[in-house]
């Protein structure tokens, strides 16, 4: 495990932290690896919502080339890298049963962006800014982004990001619905921990099931999803938060969800 990944832990609520200064977070194989492991460890130790965070300059400026590609790229396949480390980190991000948010500081390009893209709330400050920086060296958009892009902002907006591979500023990013929550730079993180506390409050088999309803629907057509709500309704019924919060609301008092 190396030391370019922070635990911060304040109570049920567990924040990530990429921490390679020298860099500005670009991210290497071994990173994705350790993020991939730490998200389940964290889950797997109570926690009941996730803060991505990176530093005030950057949240990650993407990939980094010096320790992913050779100097030499004969016979190199750079694709190697996101079935053997990016891509599972990016399919455990999806399957997690908890609510992840991001809080997006200064750049996030590249691999960087997917990651801050894929959480399910994303906080931006005003000054920064999503770059898909690709096809400034000739590769194409990983980490799911263009499927994450292409989603949040339609196929002609995305399509401008990843070929013209130029700033969207976060302002203009949260107007065309790629960032959930603008902020003041020195309140992202604070933003972003006061949602975190308030989810890590709520239901947390209902979060797990939205979650799961939420990114099922994305690939599947409407009687589809209608059935996939239906038995994923059944599974959120049967649990104590359903019970409690039945109760609650009967009581005209505010739920005490305990997991």
């Amino acid at each position: 495990m190396s030391d370019a990944i922070l635990i911060e832990r304040a109570g049920a609520v567990t924040t990530l932290r990429l921490n390679d200064p020298a860099t500005m977070n670009a991210m290497t194989p071994q990173m994705a690896q350790d993020l991939h492991r730490l998200l389940q460890d964290e889950v797997a130790g109570g926690a009941r919502a996730i803060v991505l965070a990176g530093s005030d300059r950057a949240f990650s400026t993407g990939a980094n080339l010096k320790a992913a590609v050779p100097e030499d790229i004969t016979g190199f396949d750079v694709g190697e890298t996101l079935e053997n480390d990016y891509n599972p980190l990016m399919r455990s991000i999806r399957d997690l049963p908890v609510p992840l948010i991001s809080a997006v500081r200064g750049a996030a390009a590249g691999v960087g962006a997917s990651l801050a893209l894929v959480c399910d709330v994303i906080v931006a400050g005003k000054s920064a800014y999503f770059l898909e920086a690709f096809a400034r060296i000739g590769l194409v958009p990983d980490g799911g982004a263009t499927w994450l892009l292409t989603r949040a902002v339609g196929r002609v907006r995305a399509m401008e990001m990843m070929l013209l591979a130029e700033k969207i500023p976060a302002p203009q990013a949260h107007d065309w619905g790629l960032v959930t929550r603008l902020a003041e730079d020195d309140a992202v993180e604070e933003t972003a921990q006061a949602l975190a506390e308030k989810l890590a409050a709520g239901p947390v088999r209902a979060h797990a099931l939205i979650r799961q309803a939420a990114w099922a629907a994305a690939d599947a057509d409407f009687a589809t999803t209608l059935e996939t709500e239906r038995r994923l309704q059944k599974q959120a019924g049967e649990t104590p938060d359903f019970a409690e919060g039945l109760a609650a609301f009967h009581e005209k008092r505010a739920p005490r969800f305990n997991g």
